[in-house]
């Protein structure tokens, strides 16, 4: 098949530095680009070599365009809907950042757009998709490593995107949703929430979520806005039954099993079936690596462009984010579980 030609909606800052330069690396064509600010629309042009012919600020006419073979889009919660089920009613496959717009409800109208248009919609929940947490993923899920017992974890952010924005949601909306999909993916379905909050100042909160599954394994995830972004701000682990593994600062892994101790045997020595193994990239080879996974979630969406079956987070892992999104923020203004 020849280069699959790339229609792109929103030229700003994440786009133009996270996925559109891992977008460029696999066989594709960016036709055409659409941003309604001009100076964002002709930077990304300059950079990624499209024409001004290419580039509109009108995303109805760049998805009426006959010549492009997906769509993909960057923009924000209610234009990801409406720009969203226009591409899809149009018979395009779509690439969404998360989140699949601002609510349930939102969602659930994509959904019903991706089903009734027989396309793919791919959502950017790329944390299933860094090269660390693919390792931890496939451990997890191997067969080996038994069913998951415990999950915690805590993913921090700095109040600087969230101090003009009381009421959280784009905290909410950008950050927690991720791992409203992450913490189900490794532990399986979540059948209760409890959430506690505590606001050290203002633009500065601090979540503790609890979940229940469904298997009877617990999770705790921590989340907050008071934590300089110049510090490691994520970690994970997931136990099993002697068995554990961790990701730390997206690209340790840590895998420890049962061995002996060894401290009284002098034949000790180190055993791959049992000891602890540990994975960590080569950050001096002169190679693209992909510790945040958008490289790799892309490639997985042309795949499913080119009618691959490929296992992508696709808008019904959406909805049951948005599901339980919606759940944490009632339960820790609450106080009180919620049943999912």
């Amino acid at each position: 098949m020849s280069n699959l030609r790339i229609g792109w909606i929103g030229c700003g800052t994440h786009a133009g530095e996270m996925l559109l330069p891992h977008l460029v690396r696999h066989n594709v064509v960016l036709a055409g680009l659409c941003d309604k600010s001009p100076d964002n629309l002709a930077k990304i042009a300059r950079s990624y070599g499209v024409s001004a012919e290419n580039c509109t600020d009108d995303a109805a006419k760049l998805i009426a365009r006959k010549d492009i073979d997906a769509i993909g889009m960057a923009i924000g919660p209610a234009a990801h809907v409406e720009l969203g089920c226009a591409a899809l009613e149009r018979g395009l496959p779509v690439f969404m950042e998360k989140p699949p717009g601002g609510d349930v409800a939102g969602a659930k109208r994509l959904q019903a757009a991706a089903e009734k248009s027989g396309k793919p919609l791919v959502l950017g929940f790329m944390k299933r998709y860094s090269t660390a947490n693919r390792i931890a993923i496939n451990i997890v899920k191997g067969g080996q490593f038994g069913a998951p017992a415990s999950f915690l974890g805590q993913y921090m952010t700095a109040p600087t995107y969230f101090t003009k924005d009381p009421d959280y949601t784009g905290f909410y909306l950008h950050h927690c949703v991720h791992y409203m999909d992450l913490v189900p993916h490794l532990m399986g379905k979540p059948v209760e929430l409890l959430a506690r909050r505590h606001e050290l100042a203002p633009g500065k909160l601090l979540l503790h979520v609890d979940f229940k599954f469904d298997n009877g394994g617990l999770a705790t995830l921590v989340m907050g806005t008071h934590q300089s972004r110049a510090t490691p701000m994520e970690w994970w682990q997931v136990m099993g039954d002697h068995k554990r593994v961790e990701v730390r600062n997206v690209h340790e892994v840590r895998y420890f099993r049962a061995p002996e101790f060894k401290v009284s045997r002098k034949e000790a020595t180190l055993d791959d079936a049992v000891d602890t193994l540990v994975w960590e990239p080569n950050l001096t080879v002169a190679a693209n690596e992909d510790h945040k996974g958008y490289h790799a979630i892309l490639g997985d969406f042309l795949a499913a462009v080119r009618g691959e079956k490929v296992d992508v987070p696709g808008i019904a892992d959406g909805v049951a984010a948005m599901r339980i999104l919606e759940a944490m923020i009632s339960s820790s203004a609450s106080g009180k579980p919620i049943a999912l």
